[in-house]
């Protein structure tokens, strides 16, 4: 859907109709829809062509392009096919490929790095209640998607830290398992406090995806019925001035541990 997306963009930007790129490709207007909603594929020497035609001169971002037409994963997701809602399978995939995530959670300790209690706990939740089948299968993939090894930075707020989604026993288990995380070489946890000036721009959560260029970049957002994916130019720059700004009234990686530690001693 992405890659779908993107050669819309160009063709738009290069102020060409579907008809118009159609003709210059030697297809049918259906198939250019068909390509530019998903439905369809796009090979390494159309695909090329197209770029051509919408003098699209960045080859990093036309490889880039390429590499999502013709390097297609069937990842483990695929096993929840038709058992979890699309959006699930989407973040996983997501996953898979980015070059790094960077995080802002205000009220829940991320899924990448959420305890299977905790997990359990913030399902178990949801209005109107899971069914016991599908919330296990919603646990079993969130902690499926734990297995990275990408590049990966939080930046945490108190409030996430004390919330108790479960019992007091849930919640030490879910701080010790961010402090052990918090170790790793490809993981930086930080954390605001209550108490630290700035929190007005840590307001809302979100996820930053990095995609092989900036331009394929991608930010997460929770919405009621799954997440919602943001992928314009303007947006994403605004969503990565945001996170440096967070970062700045952030404790750095050691006082963040403290920080941890501390409330974990208190329950």
């Amino acid at each position: 859907m992405r890659l779908a997306t993107e050669l819309r963009r160009l063709r738009e930007a290069a102020g060409l109709t579907s008809r118009q790129a159609a003709a210059l490709l030697g297809v049918s207007p259906t198939q250019i829809t068909h390509i530019e909603s998903g439905l369809a594929g796009v090979s390494e020497e159309r695909l090329r062509r197209l770029a051509s035609h919408y003098a699209c001169t960045d080859q990093e971002f036309v490889d880039a392009l390429i590499t999502m037409a013709t390097g297609r994963t069937r990842g483990w997701w695929e096993e929840y096919r038709g058992l979890l809602p699309t959006s699930f399978l989407d973040l996983a995939e997501l996953d898979h490929h980015a070059t790094f995530l960077r995080e802002v959670a205000v009220l829940y300790v991320p899924g990448l790095l959420q305890t299977e209690g905790y997990a359990r706990a913030v399902f178990s939740s949801r209005v109107p209640e899971l069914a016991r089948e599908e919330l296990e299968l919603r646990v079993h993939h969130r902690m499926r998607r734990q297995q990275l090894a990408t590049p990966y930075e939080l930046v945490i707020h108190e409030c996430a830290l004390r919330i108790r989604v479960s019992d007091r026993a849930a919640s030490r288990a879910q701080l010790a398992k961010l402090l052990e995380l918090s170790e790793a070489d490809h993981i930086t946890v930080r954390v605001i406090p209550f108490d630290l000036d700035g929190f007005a721009r840590a307001a809302s959560a979100m996820t930053y995806v990095g995609g092989p260029v900036p331009k394929l970049d991608t930010v997460v957002r929770d919405v009621p019925h799954g997440s919602a994916f943001i992928d314009s130019e303007a947006q994403l720059g605004a969503f990565r001035t945001r996170f440096r700004k967070v970062e700045a009234v952030s404790l750095d990686p050691g006082r963040s541990r403290d920080f941890i530690d501390k409330l974990a001693r208190e329950l």
